[in-house]
């Protein structure tokens, strides 16, 4: 999943970025394949697909067995085969595509009080009846459902319209479900014909998780209120899902070897049949094309059948084109931070105080400046100053404060060989790849993490120093952080590689330093020594902030059920905020600059003006076909994403420009005009909207016509143009920015505009 930013249940999934399929010793170079089929070309000698399915697999061979067999996500099947098979069965009658698998990797108290969620403004969403109807599916790691998060006090009767069950496993039984834990399923077919069977003395062959990423994740979207909530004391509060009535139904697709493709289109299949409202996927990988995507498949399936899938963006940042899960029918989640912190100090000998962060909980340091060693020289190792396993030597360590410089291994880890080693505390130092950004981990030692140029000045001194000291104070819990959001630095990155015209990502939710539940099976730090066991932990990554904008989605679709997943994003979109109250831009902390579109996409969601936002953009699947159309995708190709027999009509113009998104992308490939289309519909009842351009620029002059749209009724539709038009002489060939507003006095529908240079 994209990872969430642990230093802890990131494990494995860190060094897999994006895998495709690979050869394992169960026979002749075998691998896992996804197959579409033609549904409409089955011959009438079978009476069911997957009797068809079955025999077009024996044409090519006799031992191979259907792992699934798809119905919604896709019309087809997966299976094993030998790459010589799967060309082979490439040439049957009725198949679309055979497709190798992809493994994809993993991606509170304070956070409904930041986005204006309080008790205050509790009376803009329903607290029963609609807002209890809607569910929340999360794909991830499981769910471990004794967690308070999931207490169904106070819950009625399970919607009607819920067709899903709670499947039993491995230390789960179907009694463990309620009437807030509507569903809970596991899928490790395809993960086990790869990998082998689960390994039952490591992890439950269940909907339980015994990592503690998808109960943070389910509960950080849809988790019930609980009082007196905190990491070890850190963050205290009450904690709750965005949509604390909603209910939450689970599907187990990753394992500690990773989230099969398999796997993954066999949950969203069954999360269509079971009817949920929402679909959350904190996972992801590399970029591929749509037809090649497993996640952006199974999400069209879902969008058609009027279900918001939302996604993490992915930690790559701050790399530029670092996004994952870009198609335009997913909605994309960057992360930001929110106004809460975990002050440590690093207190040095010559008398000067460093500030970082910490949830160490424990003994507190001797009162006293203690000796102080730069792990770098208290090792043989090349990398000696990683604090890697085994690379410190402990009479240099032994009875010290050790510095640790961070990257490759996870930062808890560090600090674990550390206390291994002898070293009584560490302070962890952000390198160049990191900044100045904070990330809090609960460690096994006093420990504090510093950044960049705080850890350049105290390496400087534990070097040059005859006699270095120092000591770590920790101080708890501080709200109010200012600025706050700022994006963080590993949020992943615009522009969008697989679609340039596309803006991604859609906006940015909290996702740093997150409170929600976790996992009785695993301590906070997800390591082996770690015995400790906690109700909640407080973690970051777009793993995390990706439910935040699930749950607000349900909330959304709680006041208006009738809105398509394409006005709620819209919704979502339009009102997010790019500046903060004193009308400066958000920071992006990576680079202590403004952040971009790039960056934030439309902004910093902002739920309490997303519930009235005046106008909306929509689409229809018919708009996604038109969009596949533009992309010169083959009659297979959209067939594969699609799971119909669609021909584009040679006789029409297809453009990505004219798809009705809620933002605008533009990448120049020379001088002239460009035009985008756009229509609005009225949700706000009848106005005026005049509109206002802002733009970085004067390469690119951005008109829109008409300037004014009257609209006389609700849900009535208007549509404009946008042109931009390049004067190739001021061309700079940097990124520029700009935005386009309507607004009736009332409402403000924002759109951000990216222009980028081929």
């Amino acid at each position: 999943m994209t990872c969430s930013f642990l230093s802890s249940t990131a494990f494995f999934f860190l060094v897999l970025l994006y895998l495709g399929f690979f050869h394992v010793s169960d026979g002749a170079q075998q691998g896992t394949y996804i197959v579409h089929m033609e549904k409409s070309e089955m011959p009438s000698s079978f009476d069911l697909h997957s009797l068809w399915y079955d025999s077009s697999l024996r044409s090519v061979s006799e031992s191979a067995e259907l792992l699934y067999t798809y119905t919604n996500a896709i019309h087809g099947f997966s299976t094993r085969l030998t790459p010589e098979e799967a060309d082979s069965l490439m040439t049957q009658p009725g198949v679309i595509s055979v497709l190798p698998e992809h493994r994809y990797e993993l991606h509170t108290t304070r956070t409904p009080l930041f986005l204006g969620l309080d008790i205050h403004n509790a009376d803009l969403f329903p607290e029963t009846g609609a807002s209890s109807d809607v569910v929340v599916g999360v794909l991830d790691t499981g769910v471990w459902p004794e967690s308070k998060s999931f207490s169904d006090e106070g819950f009625g009767p399970i919607p009607s319209t819920w067709k899903g069950g709670c499947e039993v496993g491995t230390n789960f039984t179907a009694s463990l479900c309620n009437r807030k834990l509507i569903g809970a399923r596991f899928f490790a077919r395809g993960y086990e014909a790869t990998m082998g069977p689960v390994d039952e003395s490591k992890e439950s062959r269940s909907p339980r998780d015994d990592d503690g990423h998808g109960t943070h994740t389910s509960s950080t979207a849809a988790g019930s209120v609980v009082e007196g909530a905190s990491l070890l004391g850190f963050a205290n509060g009450t904690a709750r899902g965005m949509a604390p009535r909603a209910r939450v139904a689970v599907y187990k697709v990753c394992w500690q070897g990773g989230c099969f493709s398999s796997d993954i289109l066999a949950a969203i299949d069954k999360a269509i049949d079971d009817n949920v409202n929402v679909l959350s996927m904190s996972l992801g990988g590399g970029m591929s094309d749509y037809y090649r995507d497993g996640v952006a498949i199974g999400s069209f399936a879902a969008m058609e059948r009027g279900i918001l899938v939302s996604c993490s963006a992915g930690n790559a940042g701050p790399s530029s084109f670092s996004l994952s899960n870009v198609a335009p029918w997913i909605t994309t989640v960057g992360a930001g931070t929110i106004d809460r912190d975990f002050p440590a100090l690093a207190i040095l000998g010559n008398g000067k105080n460093y500030s970082g962060v910490s949830l160490f909980k424990g003994d507190a340091l001797p009162a006293k400046l203690l000796p102080f060693v730069y792990a770098g020289n208290a090792s043989n190792a090349t990398n000696g100053n990683l604090c890697m396993t085994g690379t410190l030597i402990p009479e240099k360590v032994k009875g010290k404060i050790v510095m640790c410089d961070r990257g490759v291994n996870a930062r808890v880890q560090k600090g674990d060989v550390v206390k291994a080693a002898g070293g009584l505390g560490m302070i962890l130092a952000n390198t160049a790849a990191n900044g100045e950004e904070l990330v809090a981990d609960a460690h096994l030692l006093p420990a504090t993490t510093v950044g960049e140029k705080a850890g350049d000045i105290i390496r400087h001194y534990v070097l040059t120093d005859p006699n270095p000291t120092a000591t770590i104070l920790i101080q708890g819990t501080v709200v109010n952080v200012q600025p706050s959001p700022v994006v963080a630095a590993f949020s992943s990155r615009g522009p969008n590689s697989i679609t340039p015209n596309i803006l991604k990502p859609d906006l940015i939710a909290p996702g740093v330093n997150i409170l929600a539940g976790w996992t009785g099976a695993e301590g906070p730090t997800g390591l082996a020594s770690d015995s400790r066991r906690v109700e909640f932990n407080i973690i970051s990554g777009t793993s995390m902030s990706c439910p935040h904008v699930s749950g607000l989605a349900a909330l959304i679709k709680s006041v208006h059920p009738e809105w398509s997943p394409a006005a709620i994003r819209s919704a979502l979109m339009t009102t997010a905020y790019k500046t903060y109250k004193d009308g400066k831009p958000i920071l992006d902390i990576a680079t202590g600059k403004p952040s971009t579109p790039f960056d934030h996409g439309a902004g910093h969601v902002s739920p309490t003006t997303a519930i009235n936002p005046g106008l909306i953009y929509d689409l229809t699947t018919a708009d996604y076909l038109g969009f596949l159309c533009a992309l010169n995708y083959t009659s297979s190709q959209i067939r594969s994403v699609s799971r119909r027999n669609y021909t584009c009509d040679p006789s029409k113009s297809y453009s990505i420009a004219d798809l009705n998104y809620p933002s605008f992308a533009l990448n120049v490939d020379g001088a002239g005009a460009y035009k985008y289309t756009r229509t609005v519909t009225s949700v706000g009842g009848a106005g005026t909207y005049s509109v206002k351009i802002t733009s970085e620029t004067t390469a690119v002059k951005i008109s829109v016509q008409p300037a004014v749209l009257n609209f006389k009724e609700a849900n009535e539709k208007k549509s404009y143009t946008v042109t931009f038009t390049v004067d190739s002489s001021k061309a700079s060939g940097s990124n520029s920015f700009g935005s386009i507003e309507w607004s009736d006095g009332k409402h403000v529908v924002a759109s951000p505009v990216a222009i980028s240079w081929t």
